[in-house]
Order: C-alpha cells, then sequence, then structure tokens
C-alpha cells in the first residue's frame, strides 16, 4: 500500500493515539465499553500514524501526503 498521510496528518493521529490511550488509562472500570473503545481508538490511531496509511483515505481515493510517490 502506498502512502497516503503527510507528516502533520501523521502528528495528530499520534497525539490522538496517546491522549485516547491516557484517558483510557485513567477511567473508567477495566473492562469498560468506553475504556474499551477508547482503547481501539488509540490502537487504530497510533497504528495508522506509524505506518502512514490510513484504508478509509485509501477507498475514499483521498491523499493529505504532497510528497507521495505514485501519486
Amino acid at each position: 500500500m502506498k502512502k497516503n498521510e503527510s507528516t502533520a496528518d501523521r502528528l495528530i493521529r499520534a497525539g490522538i493515539a496517546v491522549g485516547a490511550g491516557a484517558l483510557a488509562a485513567n477511567v473508567g472500570k477495566a473492562k469498560s465499553p468506553g475504556r474499551m473503545a477508547l482503547c481501539v481508538l488509540s490502537a487504530v490511531m497510533g497504528l495508522t500514524a506509524v505506518v502512514g496509511v490510513c484504508p478509509i483515505y485509501s477507498a475514499l481515493g483521498i491523499s493529505t501526503c504532497d510528497k507521495c510517490e505514485d501519486k
């Protein structure tokens, strides 16, 4: 898969991942639905930030990356 996220997009996603992870660590009971949702959000945002590919962007044909190859 070709990258479709800009550096700014990746930094925002990383920030959301850290924030959601910190929030999940400090709220709710161990297996509450809210905490689980925050953990999933943190994992997905962190993974897309590291990899540089957003599957939703790919499906919609969107790219925020100006310097990516094969654009």
